[in-house]
């Protein structure tokens, strides 16, 4: 069974820095895409950066500039590095991966969530 593990969340002041870290665990055949998504309190869920198969990245405009996505394709692992971070970042960051698991179909899989709070 695939799960994936986010590590990384917590408070910080307005200006710090976080970094997630989200690994998929199970059997898997192949990893296609990984991402991050967050979800503010009364919001739709929102996508923040996504890191796909052949090193190509892309970022939602609130995190360009200000966040880096990156992916360790060995340990299917993907982090996302938060710099500058602003009150408007608070939200539960949700991991994403794009995979297809040994024996199954391809198929989208998310984390629990993990909190980040910016406040001072």
């Amino acid at each position: 069974q695939v799960q994936l593990m986010e590590s990384g969340g917590g408070l910080v002041q307005p200006g710090g820095s976080l970094r997630l870290s989200c690994r998929a665990s199970g059997s898997i055949s192949v990893i296609n895409s990984m991402a991050w998504y967050r979800q503010a309190p009364g919001k739709e869920r929102e996508l923040v950066a996504v890191a796909i198969s052949g090193g190509r990245t892309e970022y939602a405009a609130p995190a360009k500039g200000r966040f880096t996505i990156s992916r360790d394709t060995a340990r299917n692992t993907v982090y996302l590095q938060m710099n500058s971070l602003k009150p408007e970042d608070t939200a539960v960051y949700y991991c994403y991966a794009d995979l297809t698991a040994a024996g199954r179909l391809r198929d989208d899989y998310w984390g629990q969530g993990t909190q980040v709070i910016v406040s001072s």
